[in-house]
Order: C-alpha cells, then sequence, then structure tokens
C-alpha cells in the first residue's frame, strides 16, 4: 500500500502545492483521479471562494457557500463534496494514482473522500492526499500507521509519486499484488 500525505502551513499552501504537484504529473503523463482545490479571495468577503477541479478531466465545483461578509463557522458545501467523492469514484477505474487535496473536517468524521482513498488503496493504487496539522492526527488514525510523510515541495512529491507508480506497475508486471504475494493467474 503506498499513501503518502504532505503537510505545509499557511492558508491555501498545501493546495498551491498540490496544483504544482498535479501538473507536474501530468506532464510526465500519469492518468490521474482526485481533486485539486483553488481558492478565489473576494474583495467584498473575508474568506474566500472554494473550487474543485476533478481529475483529470471533470468540472470544476464550487464547495464552499456564501454565506454573507459577516458569517461565521464552516461555509462546506457538504453535498457539493459528496458529489465530488461520486465522480472521483468513478474517475478510479481509468486512474494510476489518486491525488487528493485535502484530508478535511469530512474525512475525519469518517466521511468525504475517505471512501475513495480506501477503494484507491484496495486497488493498488498510490495515493498522495494534503494534510492540514488540525486534522493530522485523525488521518494517522485513518492510516492505521501505513502513511508515509512526503517532503512539502513539488519536485521531492512528484519523485515520491512516480516511484510509488513504478513499484506497482512492476509489481503488477510481476504477477504479484501490491504487498508482494503472488497474484492468481487466469
Amino acid at each position: 500500500m503506498k499513501l503518502g500525505y504532505v503537510s505545509l502551513r499557511g492558508r491555501g499552501r498545501i493546495d498551491l502545492l498540490l496544483a504544482e504537484i498535479v501538473e507536474q504529473l501530468e506532464a510526465h503523463g500519469v492518468a490521474l483521479a482526485g481533486t485539486v482545490q483553488t481558492n478565489i479571495h473576494r474583495h467584498d468577503r473575508p474568506a474566500c471562494d472554494m473550487d474543485l477541479r476533478l481529475l483529470p478531466d471533470g468540472p470544476v465545483l464550487r464547495i464552499s457557500i456564501d454565506r454573507g461578509a459577516q458569517a461565521r463557522g464552516c461555509r462546506l458545501d457538504a453535498g457539493a463534496l459528496e458529489q465530488s467523492a461520486l465522480w472521483v469514484s468513478g474517475a478510479l477505474e481509468r486512474a494510476e494514482l489518486l491525488v487528493v487535496n485535502k484530508f478535511g473536517k469530512r474525512e475525519a468524521e469518517g466521511k468525504g473522500l475517505t471512501g475513495v482513498i480506501a477503494d484507491a488503496l484496495e486497488r493498488g493504487l498510490p495515493v498522495l492526499v494534503g494534510v492540514n496539522g488540525l486534522n493530522l492526527p485523525a488521518f494517522l488514525e485513518f492510516a492505521g500507521g501505513a502513511a508515509t510523510e512526503v517532503a512539502p515541495d513539488a519536485g521531492q512529491a512528484t519523485g515520491w509519486c512516480l516511484a510509488a507508480l513504478s513499484r506497482t506497475i512492476r509489481s503488477k508486471a510481476c504477477g504479484t499484488d501490491t504487498q508482494g504475494k503472488t497474484a492468481p493467474r487466469d
């Protein structure tokens, strides 16, 4: 199982890092599934709008709710996030690697993209997830000791993804699964 995560302080920095990693992976021709977040700052609101690009070639969905300039609390559109999870789940069939922009509050509660992450790992796909410090304990519990911290550097993280993908392809070509067991032959 290849599950990597990047963690980086600073509002929106993980989103920018993962967008750069995805760009590099796409340039290498890697078939991706997953999500990349873009934050759109507005002069009339203290909080940004949040959009998800669904990989590889899906729509861009707004996952934040505009509740007004004075609103406080969670602005996540849980329905839009669940719709994104369904779309990404369908894209796994054609993917070599899954990228998830954030293991956030919904994922910490066992919702959001946790099912997609588990499905990708069961399929033997490498997975790279963005995790902030607040949700890191929940992510590590979810990962059950199987996650690898990846340097928060686009080049190094892309290298980790390509190496994980290379090991996955070699395992399949040699007739073994991702745990090194001989795969059944038809």
